[in-house]
Order: C-alpha cells, then structure tokens, then sequence
C-alpha cells in the first residue's frame, strides 16, 4: 500500500512539473506580440512602457531561459504579478481557491445525493418503467446546458418567487449554483451508478443470495454495494475534477468569486500571468483529485494493491 501512495504521488509530482513548463510556454504561443496585446488598452503603451513590461517579463530573455525561469519562481511560490493592478497572482488566486473549492463539493453532494439513489432504483428495477424514465430523464438531464439550467433557475426561483439572491457570497448564494452544477452532473453519476450495479447483479454470488432468499434492497446494499463503488469512485473524481475547473461559466452566472471568475476577468484583460497561473493552480487541484481516486481504488480492490 505504502508503495502503491509513493509511486502515484511521484506520477503526480511530475505531471504537475511538466504541466508548469507548459504553461510557462504559453506566453509564446500567442499569436502576435503578448506585451503589446496586454498593452492594448494602456494610456502609457508607448516603446518605453512596453520596453519596461517585456523586461519585466523576462520576455527578452532566450525561450528555453524563461521556461526555466518561470518554473523555478513558481516551485518557489512566485507566480509573478498581475498587469493590471501589480498584484501578487498567488495571493489571489489563494484568495478565491476557497470559494471555488466549496462550490465544487456542494455541487458534487447534490451530484450523489440526486444521481446515486436513482442508480439504485434503475438498477432494481432493470427493464422496468421506472428504469426508463430515469434513463430518460438522465440524457435530458445531460443534454441541457448548464448555463442555460443557471440562468432559468434565477428567473424563476430569484426573479419571480424572491426566494433566493441572484449573487453574492453568503451561504444561501450557495444554493442555486449548487444545484445547477448538481443537476448538470446527476445524469452521469446515476448513469454509471446503474451500469455498475447492473454488471454485479448478473454475478454467480447475487444469484446464490437471492436463492436464499435475502430481499433486493439487502442484496443491493449488502453484496453489491461494495465491489460497485470502485466504479462509483472514478465518476466521483471525475465529476470534481471537472467541477474544479468547469464552473468557469456557472461563477460568472451567478457573480460567484471563485478562480474561474477571476481566470475570465484575466482573459478579458489579457493579463497573462494571471492565465497561467490559473492553469498551474487548476491542473495541480486535478491531479491531485485523480491521485486520490487511484489510492480509494486500493482501499476498494484489494486485488490492485496485491499487483
């Protein structure tokens, strides 16, 4: 088991590191001039200022030097400065880490609370009427965008009803992104719940447990309930991983201050430390996520721990 943690957090640290070069390489993938392009808008874009902001950069630097470079700054936590208000791109995107990070779970507690329980009850009723319409209900779910399900949500239960705020950072602001992200995740999450349960259901052991006469809802959750979390597990790591970093859309509906608010202002702005650091922060959160998915699958199976 040791072994196993050791060798998937060493994975991690160097997808982690080749993911910081490539982002410090991004800079030089823009089209056209990046000093010039984040100038556009200055009052005080002249030779001299932009002279100043490439030197500040290090944009005068050979390519493979600024690479190094920027790596280096951020394995030590400098992620350089915005370019617009001179801020430290760390301390901001710490800032907001927090916010994003709790949409993110509540989202994924509405995910399983929703999309579990409909898993089950697909599964015990396989072939079945309630089988189908919680099948057809899951591709309707998936299908609709989530913006779209945002924006309809604040018109009805903000703008007609009164009942929740529009924006803003209390806990009640909590709760219609919450369900909005839920909702656009609950699909998958019962989806693979069923095709999980479906699977171990049709095994030898279930057949010898229902012949001794234990009820559906004992079999489920004593027998099949176990060997089908691992399945469950890796929808849960990737619904997180991309409620990590696809509520970009979602925090601008509903004004939520989280990273992916701050990642559109920088684009906006062109400020392009600010980009990269978002990538850096976002991709680190990712496979963080991922290498404790792979260390439940141990604790789930022991048979991988044995491989």
């Amino acid at each position: 088991m040791l072994y196993l943690i050791l060798r998937k957090t060493l994975l991690a640290l160097i997808t982690v590191l080749v993911v910081i070069f490539l982002s410090g390489l991004l800079i030089h993938l823009v089209p056209g001039d990046p000093v010039t392009a984040m100038m556009a808008q200055s009052l005080t874009s002249n030779p001299e200022a932009i002279a100043e902001m490439r030197s500040r950069l290090g944009l005068d630097l050979p390519i493979w030097q600024q690479v190094g470079l920027y790596a280096w700054h951020v394995l030590q936590g400098d992620f350089g400065t915005t370019i617009r208000g001179d801020e430290s791109v760390l301390s901001l995107l710490m800032q907001r880490l927090p916010n994003t990070f709790m949409l993110a779970v509540s989202g994924l507690v509405v995910a399983l609370l929703i999309g579990v329980p409909f898993g089950f009850l697909a599964a015990a009723s396989r072939g079945r009427i309630a089988d189908t319409a919680i099948t057809v209900v899951a591709v309707f779910g998936v299908s609709i965008p989530a913006f779209w399900t945002g924006l309809s949500m604040i018109q009805v239960f903000s703008l007609k009803l009164g009942w929740l705020p529009v924006a803003g950072a209390g806990w009640r602001n909590l709760i219609l992104p919450s369900l909005t992200l839920g909702l656009a995740y609950c699909g998958l999450v019962s989806r693979m719940t069923r095709s999980a349960l479906v699977e171990i259901l049709d095994q030898d052991y279930i057949r010898t447990a229902r012949a001794r006469g234990l009820r559906e809802h004992q079999i489920l959750l004593v027998h099949a309930l176990r060997p089908a979390l691992i399945s469950i597990v890796t929808v849960v790591g990737l619904v997180f991983a991309n409620l990590l970093g696809g509520q970009v859309v979602i925090e601008n509906v509903f004004s939520w201050n989280g990273i992916g608010r701050l990642a559109i202002q920088a684009m906006l702005e062109r400020d392009y430390p600010m980009i990269q650091g978002f990538i850096v922060v976002f991709a680190t959160s990712v496979v963080v996520v991922s290498t404790l998915v792979d260390v439940l699958y141990s604790v789930f199976d022991p048979r991988i721990r044995t491989q």
